[in-house]
């Protein structure tokens, strides 16, 4: 009988708020600034959101955080709704900050009425330095002391459109001597003349994040409030600014992001991969964005797994990228189709095999699979593609692949022992060959012969070409981020080798997009977007094996 999992903390404070009636129901929300892809770090607040409302019987709204006119697209919020659905998320309600511009206008005007706002004509360096530092106070102004009247008259007239971009800011009145540096009169309202892909130009004051955010949620009687630890010296601003309106209480919890080793999180850092080109686009396949993960291949089965591993934390980490390799390898070991490509390929021919003959072989499609997998039919002759690396002039010991006098068994098929090699001028091995043992045909071996080795291949005749592009990890250390000087100095330059011209076997002449397939000995793959009917193109998801922990154990 397996053990139940344990609850992590919030789920805690929820069954306890339940069990005493504080709380009746649970309403979560994903609230993305939509400035560009979502990345993998965002899937771990999306599965916990989507999941605390899944398993106590409440709701999650996925709410727009667009109150940043000059950096939001109407492309990314096309691009997140895709994903969080992709990821096998619904939300019960599609929201936008933008939605509540009058209501939060409304606000304002209502802290200004109770003393507690005011119109500042100062700018952003003399706001920041009257704001003091964490061991002294702030110092406040001349505008602090306006009247509520004048400052309803100016807030007003910057709604208007009177003063230019930087003129005018509404900022809250509470404690320049608060310990909090968020409490020392922050900023609720700047003035930004540009165009929103949603009002377009019906405003020109945006409402500040820590203005919006909380009064969003109580607009949507959202009863926990879940963000990353960095916002903790937010909160005590998040509840004043409710407790003064007297609105819905709705509350803020924290929990640690995800951080993963070998890439960035920060979404300023992955937006100057894509606009230097040093990525193409946002949905790279060496990107940590969702996007990114989807075209090289990971599943979103393998990304909620790992999601569920990691766990909810209080504390701030970070995740080995191994964890979430192991967890897509162990979901597509159970999935992914088996077939053969030569990546890297020499020419075997069979002397002893008669000429012109062919024959089609049985290959097993999946033999993890819980139904069997089914067969597939695999041309064969007498010249076969295999891998460059299968053969060696002068093999060591256990070495055991082809060599002179080597022999193995070619996978599904029969065994082989090698007579000799040719060889180009340059020195290079063009040519091996082999004789085969009739009687030792896979399935129904008669031989006798015990062989140590199996190889993969695929037969001339019948092969067809296809472009596959082996991706690695973004950067060549472990956290680019702690690194002295420009982060992209330390991209991993073999991120992406492309190798144009590899052998296939004829079924995979009939890729499918949503199809996930095992390169036998080679690893996992599936189709991209860039093939066509006259080209076909795989991305390796992921080796079969973990070879940066051989490197590290090197190191």
């Amino acid at each position: 009988m397996s053990e139940e999992k344990s609850l992590n903390f919030i789920e805690e404070i929820i069954e306890e708020e339940l069990a005493s009636g504080a709380r009746k129901s649970v309403v979560t929300r994903f609230p993305p600034e939509p400035n560009g892809y979502l990345h993998i770090g965002h899937s771990k607040s999306i599965c916990l959101n989507f999941g605390l409302s899944a398993k106590y019987g409440g709701t999650t709204n996925l709410r727009f955080d667009d109150t940043n006119p000059t950096t939001e697209e109407t492309e990314y919020v096309d691009s997140i709704k895709a994903d969080i659905k992709w990821l096998g998320f619904e939300w019960t309600n599609e929201l936008y900050a933008s939605d509540y511009f009058e209501q939060l206008y409304a606000f304002a005007v209502k802290l200004i009425n109770k003393g507690l706002a005011y119109v500042d004509d100062s700018t952003a360096e003399e706001i920041a330095a009257q704001k003091g530092t964490p061991t002294q106070p702030g110092t406040g102004n001349e505008y602090r002391n306006r009247t509520v009247e004048e400052n309803l008259d100016l807030f007003a007239r910057m709604r208007a459109g009177e003063f230019p971009d930087g003129a005018k800011v509404l900022r809250a009145k509470i404690d320049l001597a608060s310990p909090n540096m968020h409490m020392r009169d922050p900023l609720m309202y700047r003035i930004k003349h540009a165009h929103h892909h949603r009002t377009a130009d019906t405003w020109c004051i945006y409402p500040m994040y820590d203005f919006a955010h909380g009064q969003s949620d109580s607009i949507e009687h959202v009863t926990h409030s879940v963000c990353t630890l960095e916002f903790i010296p937010h909160r005590d601003l998040y509840n004043w600014f409710i407790e003064q309106l007297e609105i819905y209480p709705s509350r803020q919890y924290e929990f640690a992001r995800l951080n993963l080793t070998y890439t960035v999180m920060s979404k300023r850092k992955l937006l100057q991969l894509v606009n230097e080109n040093l990525v193409d686009g946002w949905d790279d396949p060496r990107m940590p964005t969702i996007a990114g993960y989807r075209r090289r291949g990971y599943t979103p089965e393998s990304i909620r797994v790992f999601c569920d591993k990691i766990g909810v934390q209080k504390r701030e980490n970070i995740i080995d990228l191994s964890l979430l390799e192991f967890c897509i390898r162990e979901d597509l070991n159970k999935t992914a189709l088996r077939r053969m490509a030569v990546l890297e390929p020499v020419k075997l021919v069979i002397n002893n095999y008669p000429d012109g003959q062919t024959e089609e072989l049985m290959g097993e499609n999946n033999p993890e699979a819980v139904d069997g997998g089914g067969k597939r039919k695999i041309p064969f002759g007498k010249e076969l593609w295999i891998e460059r690396e299968d053969f060696m002039e002068d093999p060591p010991k256990k070495f055991f692949r082809l060599g002179v006098g080597l022999t193995v068994r070619l996978k599904y098929a029969y065994i082989v022992k090698c007579t000799g090699y040719k060889k180009d001028e340059a020195g290079n091995v063009t040519e091996v060959y082999c004789d085969y043992i009739p009687e030792s045909k896979s399935g129904n071996d008669t031989s006798g012969i015990n062989v140590k080795g199996t190889i993969h291949w695929v037969s001339v005749k019948d092969a067809y070409t296809a472009e596959v592009r082996l991706y690695d990890r973004l950067f060549r250390v472990e956290d680019p981020n702690k690194e002295e000087g420009d982060f992209k100095s330390y991209l991993n330059p073999d991120s992406l080798t492309v190798l144009p011209a590899v052998y296939i076997e004829p079924s995979l002449r009939e890729a499918k997009f949503d199809e996930r397939y095992q390169f036998l000995r080679k690893g996992y793959f599936c189709l991209d977007q860039d093939s066509w009917t006259d080209k076909i193109v795989f991305n390796r998801t992921v080796s079969l094996k973990d070879s940066w922990a051989k490197e590290t154990k090197k190191g």
